[in-house]
């Protein structure tokens, strides 16, 4: 996030898409009600369906699944034409200007309408509305990035924050919300494959020699490696022989699972760490079990860049240890000597290496988190980014066209299907499915579907129903429901027994590598 959580209570206008926050953020969401119930706030909700967030809405946009670029485009066309971007930003602070004012002049609110579903007049009305506010913030999830043109998604959402100048400031920014605990953190500390901590290129020479330096080490490659979406192919066609996943179930939360499990299978070594064993560990020729949060130590950097201590609760059960004794045991016994003696001695590591985390220790967050960038001791964190200038200086504008989704719905396949999660569990199920009162809440996979085509196709709630695709079917159980939209349905990917991504295809964003979890065209029918 640009900004911070608590920021999201000083907007005027609060853009919400690609997010059911009241489902997946909860604690988050309540920031939002409180700023439109109490704070006069105006929220903007782009989303196909009619989630919790609607009834908070002053503006609802239902866009077709898979058309944010066209519908932000288009509003940006309408605040372009009638004059009300912020000029001084855009000359001060911005470059390529020219190039994406070329491009929105495309997209008239009347062409995206036939693109995105979006009325033009309700196009407008949000377009005004964000467009005028003193102070306005984006708040996104992965509804805007698990497309093929999930990078296209952020970007305009950027243009449309640098145009009106909605950066830099309390109240404004464009605030990612990440999916899961800690995958920011993760991310900060190297967990992609061409970065070390903090965004430090790995293709970069002298940041491979400050690395060798620190660790003692030479020959440190500087060829990226590839993404979990690149392993799996890589492994189908034996070209990856061994494979080790920490805290991961890819069995049930990545694309095209028939395909995947074939994949896993051609491994000659799979090693899993985990809590519990999950369906990925059984299939592991190695299981190493790990503690959860509450037993250890060590840190979180949340979703707003906070970097925060967590303590140890309870001591962990049979021969669970810490993550990163593991690691420093299997690399000791490999021939590098990883000696750590606890992960306070390895935060002093990450300060020593990472610049914008060279100031926090556990010292200074002993009561309260820090926020990156924190360069020195010194340095009081860095709570809202870009204030004075961006990164790179200006800001840049992307002039993008609109792309289709990679799979359109046809006489085969006439249903679009979009994924993702509900309140009651979380990511793949491996440790809320073991809690007995939200299993009673919801119990099983569910097929959302909206009270005309249930009439169509003659199902009632509780209805046995075969969803498949091209790539396989799943049975569950039809829920009616308003929240659904025409032509869509919406299943959660959470169980395993019913596994929604059986369903998904592994088409790639081609920068981000991330799979189209949120379009695909599938069929129902009735189960015998």
């Amino acid at each position: 996030m640009t900004n911070t959580i608590g920021d999201i209570e000083d907007a005027d206008v609060i853009l919400v898409t690609g997010s059911n926050t009241t489902e997946n953020h909860p604690v988050l969401s309540t920031f939002v009600k409180r700023a439109v119930k109490f704070k006069g706030a105006r929220l903007i909700l782009v989303d196909p369906r009619k989630i919790g967030m609607a009834e908070f809405a002053h503006v609802w946009l239902r866009q077709n699944l898979g058309t944010d670029v066209a519908w932000l485009n288009g509003m940006m066309h309408v605040i372009l034409k009638e004059g009300l971007y912020n000029k001084s930003f855009v000359e001060e602070r911005t470059k390529g200007f020219e190039e994406l004012k070329k491009t929105v002049e495309q997209y008239p609110p009347e062409r995206v309408e036939a693109i995105s579903g979006i009325p033009a007049e309700d196009l407008k009305e949000a377009a005004r509305l964000y467009a005028t506010a003193k102070k306005a913030s984006i708040l996104y999830c992965m509804g805007i990035t698990q497309h093929i043109t999930g990078t296209d998604n952020v970007k305009s959402l950027a243009n449309l924050a640098m145009l009106c100048g909605h950066l830099g400031r309390e109240g404004t920014g464009v605030n990612p919300l990440r999916g899961q605990n800690n995958v920011q953190g993760a991310c900060d500390m190297g967990g992609l494959p061409n970065v070390y901590t903090g965004y430090q290129p790995v293709a970069d020479l002298a940041v491979a020699k400050k690395m060798e330096t620190a660790w003692g080490v030479t020959g440190l490659s500087t060829r990226p490696g590839l993404t979990v979406t690149q392993m799996m192919p890589a492994a189908h066609e034996g070209k990856l022989k061994a494979l080790y996943i920490i805290g991961e179930n890819p069995l049930v939360s990545d694309p095209d699972l028939n395909h995947l499990k074939k994949c896993l299978e051609q491994l000659e070594f799979l090693v899993v760490q985990d809590l519990f064993l999950t369906e990925t560990a059984r299939l592991a020729h190695v299981v190493l079990p790990s503690c959860c949060f509450a037993e250890k130590e060590g840190t979180f950097t949340n979703t707003e860049r906070r970097v925060q201590r967590v303590r140890k609760a309870v001591d962990p059960p049979g021969e669970a240890k810490d993550d990163w004794r593991i690691l420093c045991d299997l690399a000791t016994r490999m021939g590098y000597a990883m000696t750590y003696g606890s992960p306070q001695e390895i935060m002093e590591e990450i300060a020593r290496v990472t610049p914008s985390y060279g100031g926090i220790t556990y010292d200074r967050i002993d009561d309260v988190g820090l926020h990156w960038p924190c360069p020195n001791p010194e340095h009081p964190g860095t709570p809202i980014l870009h204030r004075e200038q961006f990164t790179s200086g200006r800001g840049k504008f992307h002039a993008i066209d609109y792309l289709p989704p990679a799979e359109a719905a046809d006489a085969e396949y006439p249903l679009y299907l979009t994924t993702g999660r509900v309140l009651y569990h979380y990511h793949t199920g491996t440790m809320t499915m073991r809690s007995k009162g939200l299993n009673e809440r919801i119990p099983g996979c569910f097929v959302e579907i909206a009270p005309e085509d249930a009439e169509k196709y003659g199902v009632q709630d509780g209805d046995a129903v075969k969803i498949r695709s091209r790539r396989g079917q799943i049975q569950a159980a039809v829920k009616v429901s308003p929240k659904a939209v025409v032509g869509t349905i919406f299943i959660p990917f959470h169980f395993a027994q019913a596994a929604a991504n059986t369903l998904t295809h592994a088409a790639l964003d081609p920068v981000s590598k991330i799979p189209e979890f949120k379009v695909c065209a599938v069929r129902l029918e009735r189960a015998a």
